[in-house]
């Protein structure tokens, strides 16, 4: 069926400069009004050519005038630009620039700019188009708080990252918090990017215990040329599968906890286990799930507060009741400063 020639001018003319060749020979207007034709577009010889020098402003196109009929072309190097993104992906990308700028750090954000600025273009050609305002429709907020990313000096990432293509062992110098800085040779496995905390996974020296390092720490990086000591067995999914980045254990519990009706019903619509369940018990909500214990899961049941009372396993019961009775102390003895 032709698609209405009024409501989408602009996807015809995006159809349009995608059917121009970048070298000779040009296609002739009757070329395009048929071929556009085959795609749905319904449209006159004399539509086509109002088209073609309206577009011809915006991108880089000309005509053939030499000898009639006259073709039309891109100039060299310019359709490679305007075929690197197109419109749903310029879109896509638009939206994304804010989440991401909210989650990576400014070094690996230096990366994208230039399709994040080729997309604006793109949805700045053609902003008349319904699909080229959604971007200003749609928009993230974070369910957690909104925290800064750590600065990470520069050529750190760019070095750790040839080192993880190449697989060569890395040279060091490493600033835990509030401690000495040591120098570490790292054989890197894996760079995981967790909220807007950039870790790299490594083993160190010759041992095999697989830890992480926070980017943000690192005060050098020199790339060198022994090859990196890589488990054969090593997965970086399985790691994460196993609650590497949980910070615990990784050992999976039967978790058991009364539930407040409101947290019940997120818990209901964002599950913590795809096996979880919640059933009405005793005028509540009760939920039982699979999970990591793992200082993660410790932290999140303590920002609940009074909306979750953990009943099994005992051992997270009491961490959880020992950390609660910690904190109501802190808080009656500050009353009294």
């Amino acid at each position: 069926m032709p698609k209405s020639s009024n409501h989408l001018a602009l996807e015809r003319q995006w159809e349009l400069l995608k059917l121009l060749p970048t070298r000779s020979p040009s296609i002739e207007c009757s070329q395009l009004v048929e071929r556009l034709g085959d795609s749905g577009y319904v449209v006159t010889k004399r539509t086509v050519e109002r088209d073609l020098t309206q577009l011809e402003k915006q991108f880089g196109i000309r005509s053939n005038d030499a000898s009639k009929p006259y073709g039309w072309h891109w100039l060299p190097g310019q359709k490679e630009t305007f075929a690197g993104v197109d419109l749903a992906d310029a879109v896509s990308l638009t939206i994304a620039e804010g989440v991401l700028k909210q989650m990576l750090p400014p070094s690996m954000i230096r990366v994208l700019l230039p399709k994040f600025e080729q997309a604006r273009q793109k949805l700045k050609a053609v902003s008349g188009h319904p699909m080229a305002r959604l971007q200003e429709k749609v928009r993230y907020i974070p369910n957690t708080l909104l925290f800064e990313s750590p600065f990470v000096r520069s050529k750190i990432l760019e070095t750790i990252e040839q080192a993880l293509t190449r697989e060569k062992q890395i040279e060091v110098k490493y600033a835990p918090f509030n401690q000495q800085t040591k120098e570490l040779q790292l054989h890197p496995l894996s760079l995981i990017q967790r909220g807007n905390v950039s870790y790299l996974l490594a083993t160190t020296f010759e041992y095999p215990d697989q830890r992480l390092y926070a980017i943000h720490r690192f005060e050098s990086v020199d790339l060198l040329e022994e090859p990196a000591n890589i488990p054969l067995d090593f997965n970086i999914d399985d790691y994460l599968a196993e609650g590497g980045m949980e910070f615990g254990s990784g050992k999976e519990i039967n978790l058991k906890a009364r539930l407040s009706d409101e947290l019940a019903i997120y818990l209901s619509e964002t599950p913590l286990h795809k096996d979880q369940k919640i059933q009405h018990k005793n005028g509540g909500y009760q939920l039982t799930a699979k999970v990591h214990d793992s200082w993660q899961l410790q932290f999140w049941i303590l920002s609940q507060g009074s909306g979750m009372t953990i009943l099994s396993p005992k051992s997270l019961r009491e961490r959880i009741r020992d950390e609660h009775t910690r904190a109501a102390n802190n808080h009656n003895k500050s009353t009294n400063i």
